[in-house]
């Protein structure tokens, strides 16, 4: 049985918890408990979305506050009433894409009740019988819709969160193009409600009209010949980039790209991003990591960033300049890829001083001036100086022959004081 210290302690954490979650669906009352109904009556300020108010109707009997816009103005809004009994409602799981992932960096757990709905992904798989463990979930709310290219492998079942209503044809619109026309859609919309309507059709001839904002996609992937399908290993194939010879080519690509050992979370910065293809790269190693890409030439900025969109990742941030300076105010970096200009004034000393403890720093160089740089650097800093060296055959005459590259000098090196 617990004592008295333990009681009071609960609650006191139980007094403390100011801001109720309540994720509510599409069949509104109904569908809440009955311990989540009564947060929602209890609450003196209730915020959430038009929708959200009119669903939990008769059980709002504080004030009634529809979400501002832009929504961080709701955060502050919400944030500047802490020691109230205040309740926000969202879509289904609160924590699923929702306002809470956003509320819980301002608010301790222990300040919050949180009385999550099944999320649409939930209601979409009980709908179609697929196993949730099983399927990619993601949304293109608010996002480009790009980001579904790097998920586009045959007899994969993907679940997309669109917008609005047009999300879907565009989508099918972009998985023809794209060579994935046979790909068999499911349309789901306004799950778990009186209007709930499931529909199906393909992505090639896509007709589907009158669709309801609130929608998800189902998608099983069906790949035609020619279809655009990203390999997760790093090394994709030159001809997959726009470029004006200016690429990192594929088998560096692969070399720097494990010298650069993308970890979850992390941040890259790519000086002298040319085409974008190791920032592309690091960015399709995991959904959770970021880049940075710095060029100073603006058509080389706007090739990176067309890149970044046909190979599914159009989060890749290009600054147009020229480093050192353009890497003022960046957010720091985990690694850095030096494939331009490591040799240019104060680039190397600046990259050297933004990374992170514990960051990776890599430097290719073709030339005989770079690499007595980097060779400089080793001798005063230590790390890996590797020589690599590609060839490839092609035809001489009526035979065929070694026609080698370029050789790349690549020091890699690990900034002190962190997690090696």
């Amino acid at each position: 049985m617990p004592d008295r210290e333990t009681i009071a302690s609960a609650a006191s954490t139980a007094d403390d918890r100011w801001l109720t979650l309540v994720g509510i669906g599409e069949d509104g009352l109904d569908g809440l408990s009955p311990a989540a109904r009564a947060a929602v009556e209890a609450a003196e300020i209730v915020f959430g979305g038009a929708r959200h108010l009119a669903l939990a109707g008769d059980a709002v009997k504080g004030e009634a506050r529809a979400w501002p816009s832009p929504f961080a103005r709701g955060i502050e809004a919400v944030l500047a009433l802490r020691g109230r009994r205040v309740c926000v409602l969202a879509s289904g799981d609160p924590f699923l894409h929702g306002v809470g992932a956003t509320l819980a960096r301002h608010v301790p757990a222990e300040e919050m009740r949180v009385f999550p709905a099944p999320s649409a992904y939930s209601l979409a798989c009980a709908r179609l019988g697929w196993p949730l463990a099983e399927v990619t979930c993601l949304t293109v709310h608010g996002r480009s819709l790009d980001l579904v290219r790097a998920h586009l492998y045959p007899g994969r079942r993907l679940l997309v969160l669109t917008s609005d209503g047009a999300g879907p044809g565009e989508i099918a619109r972009l998985l023809a193009e794209g060579g994935f026309g046979g790909s068999h859609l499911t349309v789901l919309e306004a799950l778990g409600g009186p209007r709930e309507l499931v529909r199906r059709a393909r992505a090639e001839g896509f007709a589907l009209d009158d669709i309801d904002a609130l929608n998800v996609l189902a998608i099983e992937v069906a790949a035609g010949e020619g279809a655009r399908i990203i390999a997760r290993a790093p090394g994709l194939p030159d001809a997959l980039f726009e470029h004006d010879g200016q690429l990192t080519k594929r088998e560096i690509r692969a070399v720097t790209l494990s010298a650069l050992a993308p970890r979850r979370g992390e941040l890259l910065w790519d000086i002298g991003a040319g085409a974008g293809s190791v920032g592309i790269e690091w960015m399709l190693a995991d959904p959770s990591l970021a880049a940075i890409g710095i060029e100073e030439h603006p058509e080389r900025a706007a090739r990176a960033r067309r890149n970044a969109a046909a190979l599914g990742v159009p989060g890749l941030e290009i600054v147009e300049g020229r480093a050192p300076e353009a890497l003022s105010g960046l957010p720091a970096p985990a690694a850095i890829f030096l494939g331009g200009g490591a040799g240019d004034e104060g680039v190397m000393d600046a990259a050297l001083a933004a990374l992170k403890p514990g960051g990776r720093l890599v430097a290719n160089a073709v030339t005989l001036e770079t690499e007595a740089l980097l060779i400089a650097r080793h001798a005063a800093l230590g790390g890996d100086l590797t020589r690599l060296s590609v060839a490839r055959a092609v035809p001489v005459g009526g035979l065929t022959g070694w026609r080698p590259a370029m050789p790349v000098t690549q020091w890699s090196w690990v900034k002190p004081g962190g997690a090696p």
